[in-house]
């Protein structure tokens, strides 16, 4: 009998149970799960941060020229706000006439707003000449251009000039030094004016390099209700010979001409004028048939406008 009860409890006494006692057991499965599932976080968390660098870098590089080009416009709202009453509008009346050649010839009068800068606070304002005689401009283009030249002519007479401010006056002017080598007219009203006029100082002019950006200011038409204008332009040549001009990537029309440029800094930069060439066509250009080389929009550069307009006689003087 105690074989028999020896033999029934052997297998208990190898499990190390004693009889009457229950066995937990932890099953192994659950500590392998959570190896596994803390395997699982640490490659997503990997996934994640990669994700997040990628999409900061995307971000960064979509973000950067919106910030660039807010830099931008702060910097010529500025420009803007501290220039814009320099920028006048300058009202001429032009007589034309014109003769062809065994034809006769016809004349007729004309009103027309052009833009200009005030360069001294007694009204002295610079112009692009070639706005004030557009005559003169067309007779340098001919020149040289064989028969066309002298079967028809060009004149243009000045008539009124009146200097507009943005409060309404009108201010009466007459121009008091023309420079056609440089395409300059500098104007100055008749009478001494009361309160001295918001001028740009041409001393602290500035340089510029190519593919720069610059800061144009203008003051457009009447049908715009003449209202200030900025524009952002960029420099696509730089000329050093026969004397220093830049070259700016933008469309010329008549109250472009004289409107000043600045570099970003605030700086002047210059007056945007036109630079005509005799024609090289030989004959048969005709006067619908210039070629693109003769003509072309400049930004003279600021140190040559105020070595000019220092030969502009004083107020004093101009009634001797």
């Amino acid at each position: 009998m105690g074989n028999s009860l020896n033999s029934k409890m052997a297998p208990r006494a190898l499990l190390g149970v004693e009889e009457g006692e229950q066995r937990t057991e932890i099953p192994p499965l659950q500590s392998r799960t959570r190896a596994s599932d803390f395997g699982l976080i640490s490659d997503f968390g990997i996934r994640v941060s990669a994700f997040r660098l990628v999409f900061l870098f995307v971000s960064s590089l979509l973000l950067s020229p919106i910030c660039q080009a807010d830099d931008l416009a702060d910097k010529g709202r500025a420009i803007f706000k501290q220039h814009q009453h320099a920028v006048v509008t300058v009202q001429l009346v032009l007589k034309s006439k014109f003769s062809v050649a065994g034809r006769g010839g016809e004349s007729n009068e004309s009103r027309q707003d052009v833009t200009g800068t005030v360069v001294d606070p007694s009204g002295l304002t610079v112009l692009s000449l070639s706005a004030t005689d557009p005559a003169q401009m067309f007779q340098t283009m001919m020149a040289g251009g064989g028969d066309d030249e002298s079967k028809f002519k060009m004149e243009t007479e000045l008539g009124d000039v009146k200097i507009l401010l943005d409060d309404g006056t009108e201010l009466p002017a007459e121009v008091v030094l023309r420079d056609r080598d440089l395409d300059l007219a500098f104007i100055r009203p008749k009478a001494k004016v009361a309160t001295p006029l918001t001028a740009l100082d041409l001393t602290h002019s500035a340089k510029a390099e190519i593919l720069d950006q610059v800061i144009a200011l203008n003051r457009l038409g009447n049908a715009a209700g003449r209202a200030y204008a900025a524009s952002v332009e960029r420099i696509s040549a730089i000329v050093q010979r026969p004397r220093l001009f830049y070259v700016a990537d933008v469309s010329m029309n008549t109250t472009t001409l004289g409107a000043p440029a600045f570099t970003l800094d605030g700086n002047p930069l210059g007056i945007f004028v036109m630079r005509a060439m005799k024609s090289r066509s030989g004959g048969g250009g005709g006067m619908f048939n210039f070629q693109p080389d003769n003509f072309t929009a400049i930004i003279l550069p600021s140190n040559d406008i105020l070595k000019a307009a220092k030969q502009a006689p004083a107020a004093s003087e101009e009634k001797k």
